[in-house]
């Protein structure tokens, strides 16, 4: 399991309903007050960016968690947002990544043709594809994560299935109707990670 990005949105589940959502440090202190009043009813945390439930370690004081995550999303931000380094002389290296690329002589040929040589080829080409292809991409993305998280809180569920069916097909009117009788939280989460409407707005 990869280790949560406290820079990221994560939401709470306890049973059915939703906890709360937001910064992992804030998650994770409503987690720890709400366990340490009901032990009873097991508690789910899921990274908003893929739908995947994540482990988060609540041990400790109040102080503890804070400075267990608050201060690794405030050195990330930190980092994000500093000035880069003087450059030296020469071409800037724009943040390019030398790696191989396999492709056949033909293929080598044609960019070998193309104006600025293979490198500048290939990057015109991926960023064509990026903007061409990004609304599907992001509708793929959605999908995935929405999947994920009704998987773990509404794999029991009536309709379950079918709403997977038809939340793959792009059918968003069936799979709203399919999931209608799920609980509310549960229903507002996966509707809002399929489709990004306002399903969380007016939440804590």
């Amino acid at each position: 399991m990869t280790s949560p990005d406290p820079s990221c949105s994560y939401t709470s589940f306890q049973g059915d309903r939703r906890l709360v959502s937001g910064p992992l440090h804030v998650v994770a202190l409503a987690v720890k007050l709400t366990a340490d009043r009901d032990r009873m009813k097991p508690i789910l945390i899921f990274d908003d960016s893929t739908g995947r439930s994540i482990d988060v370690d609540t041990r400790g004081t109040d102080e503890d968690i804070l400075a267990r995550y608050q201060t690794k999303a405030v050195t990330q931000e930190s980092q994000a947002g500093a000035p880069d380094a003087p450059r030296g002389r020469g071409r800037p290296k724009l943040g390019v990544v030398a790696r191989e690329v396999t492709l056949l002589p033909r293929h080598w040929e044609w960019l070998a043709s193309q104006p600025g040589g293979p490198s500048v080829a290939l990057r015109k080409l991926v960023e064509e594809a990026r903007h061409r292809y990004s609304k599907r991409d992001k509708s793929r993305v959605w999908q995935e994560r929405a999947y994920h998280f009704m998987s773990a809180m509404a794999g029991d569920m009536p309709g379950f299935e079918e709403a997977s069916r038809a939340l793959f097909a792009n059918d968003e009117a069936t799979f709203r109707e399919l999931i209608a009788a799920w609980p509310a939280d549960v229903r507002r989460h996966a509707a809002w990670l399929a489709y990004g409407d306002d399903a969380k707005e007016g939440m804590v």
